[in-house]
């Protein structure tokens, strides 16, 4: 326990302090494909592939009208004491592949769709953009950026190019997002977006970044300014191209993948909330989580609470990662009900626990830092 404290206060101590009790949820993959129905998951687990090992290949699908209106319903039922409701910062990609194009192309040219086309191709979301943009409005659904695609293009077409026979599979079933550890395809995964190791690969993520940025300006009519990376996986190299499209917040967990260009390698960076790298953009960690799919023999309400606590001793921010595959139903319905009872007796504990609790976006976040540090204060 006393060894636990000491890694607790070490981890602690660097970054932007504040007494406030600022709470952040960050969900990452909104906008994303991932299984797309029920039929396509029986099909891959009759040919052997083990999708219900995966809980995003078991789970996660695009957000249906039922999940994004049951999800709302419950944020708007709680206010903090500055009456707002809790916020979710939606880190979406807003293209996903387009299956047929790429197939009549023989294979060699990568296309894709908006995402808003996408909802319109699923039965039960033809109205799930319109529910986006009320959540936008009724400030419980704030959208950022996550990538173009949830996907390394790159290597996805490579493989399709060399007809990999389970990557083929998915594909003629509207899928690219078999993970690796259920695979018996020896590859590297195709949700790591950004890693990229020579200098090719890296000229063509710059442009597929730029091409991503401008499409959600486009879709939202407000530019993006945080940028998380899928599997906390980028490299260093692309920072200065986000800040000149303007990224301001580059967000993700306490340890950075960063891929090496020139070499097999992969760097590990550690990172604070608060911290600036040299394009004066401040990194925002995430500290807390609440993944009771990803974890389900864990208490999650009594571990994230644990969590809280633990940023709020250290004058820390509570900032909580929370993917979407918590919130949809459309694959198991129990998932998304069951999660969802779970996140109201964590906001009903949290509230309790601290009334003086502050929600906020990830964005509300980094303009609270950049302001004090402009003027010289850390809270």
């Amino acid at each position: 326990m006393f060894k636990k404290k000491i890694v607790q206060l070490i981890n602690g101590l660097p970054g932007w302090h504040t007494p406030r009790r600022i709470v952040v949820i960050e969900s990452d993959d909104w906008g994303s494909i991932r299984m797309p129905d029920k039929a396509t998951y029986d099909l891959l687990l009759a040919k052997g592939i083990r999708v219900d090992n995966c809980p995003y290949n078991r789970y996660d699908s695009l957000a249906s009208e039922k999940d994004l209106s049951a999800l709302f319903e419950l944020l708007a039922m709680f206010r903090d004491f500055n009456g707002n409701h809790p916020v979710l910062t939606a880190n979406c990609v807003v293209a996903n592949p387009d299956f047929e194009r790429i197939r009549d192309s023989g294979f060699t040219t990568y296309q894709y769709e908006k995402f808003t086309d996408t909802l319109l191709r699923f039965p039960d979301c033809h109205n799930s953009f319109h529910l986006w943009k009320e959540g936008m409005t009724r400030k419980l659904f704030h959208p950022e950026f996550h990538g173009r695609e949830h996907l390394n293009v790159i290597r996805w077409m490579d493989a399709l190019g060399a007809g990999m026979p389970e990557t083929m599979l998915a594909f003629n079933h509207g899928l690219f997002g078999i993970s690796t550890h259920i695979t018996s395809e020896r590859r590297k995964s195709y949700l790591q977006v950004f890693d990229v190791h020579d200098a090719r690969d890296l000229d063509q993520i710059r442009t597929i970044i730029a091409d991503g940025i401008a499409l959600f300006r486009q879709i939202f009519g407000y530019p993006a300014r945080s940028f998380i990376a899928p599997n906390y996986t980028w490299p260093v190299e692309i920072e200065p191209d986000l800040a000149e499209l303007g990224i301001r917040y580059l967000k993700g967990g306490i340890i950075q993948n960063a891929p090496v260009p020139g070499t097999v390698k992969n760097r590990k960076i550690r990172h604070f909330t608060g911290r600036r790298n040299h394009q004066g953009q401040i990194h925002i960690e995430r500290n807390c989580g609440f993944e009771p799919t990803l974890y389900p023999n864990r208490n999650s309400v009594d571990d994230c609470l644990h969590q809280i606590s633990q940023a709020f001793e250290m004058n820390k921010p509570a900032v909580i990662t929370s993917h979407r595959v918590n919130f949809i139903g459309s694959l198991v319905e129990s998932n998304r009900d069951n999660n969802l009872r779970q996140l109201r007796m964590l906001f009903i504990r949290l509230l309790q626990k601290w009334p003086e609790v502050e929600f906020m976006t990830a964005e509300e976040l980094g303009d609270l830092i950049d302001k004090n540090r402009k003027t010289g204060n850390d809270e």
